[in-house]
């Protein structure tokens, strides 16, 4: 039996994936990447009797910080960022992109994200992978057979490196030395797009062969 369930929600016209991952005795969850539509996600925490204790943002990016506001200050928990990635949070609401997702400029982190911290909620575990190279401080989080993969690994693809901090070189390092090492039965949960595993993207995912 799990220790660690979660539901997905898909937000904003970027059509981000929000993930809220909880422990399924205590209903204490982390908020991963409220990148749009603050209110959904509120409402699903609402309907779901969960007791959040902490927001997590992958990476920096506007379409996956652009809800941190509205989150922090109906729940008053601590928001988590990479360090490397703090000046691309503190600009995310400063590009076009911002007013297409409605994004309000986001509270600064509470905690920095390191390689190897686990994050407890309830009785369950994430562990931190920083996975650089779409951005400098992506991170994926890994825990009960689950990786959160922000935008670093998709089903079929990976995250882009043409935007400012990408890196294709640590992109590929990343995947092949933290996320292809995990088993082949981990369930990947990538910040946009649907689902897959470890080991489907080792057999088929082109970037990455």
């Amino acid at each position: 039996m799990k220790n660690m369930e979660f539901i997905t929600l898909v937000v904003g016209p970027l059509e981000t994936n929000c993930y809220l991952v909880f422990c399924p005795d205590t209903r204490e969850c982390l908020i991963i990447d409220p990148g749009a539509e603050p209110e959904k996600i509120i409402r699903a925490i609402k309907e779901n009797n969960l007791q959040p204790i902490g927001i997590i943002n992958t990476h920096g990016h506007v379409d996956h910080v652009g809800g941190n506001l509205e989150i922090k200050n109906k729940f008053t928990v601590p928001l988590y960022l990479h360090q490397a990635d703090l000046r691309l949070l503190q600009q995310a609401h400063r590009g076009e992109l911002s007013f297409f997702l409605q994004a309000k400029p986001s509270p600064p982190p509470d905690e920095s994200l390191e390689d190897g911290q686990e994050i407890v909620f309830g009785q369950s575990r994430l562990t931190v992978l920083h996975t650089p190279g779409h951005t400098p401080g992506s991170v994926s989080l890994f825990g009960d057979g689950l990786l959160f993969s922000g935008d670093t690994l998709f089903n079929g693809g990976v995250g882009r490196t043409d935007l400012p901090g990408g890196d294709w070189t640590a992109l590929r390092k990343s995947i092949k030395e933290k996320i292809l090492a995990l088993p082949d039965e981990t369930e990947v949960l990538p910040g946009h797009g649907p689902k897959t595993t470890v080991g489907q993207e080792k057999a088929d995912n082109p970037f990455i062969l």
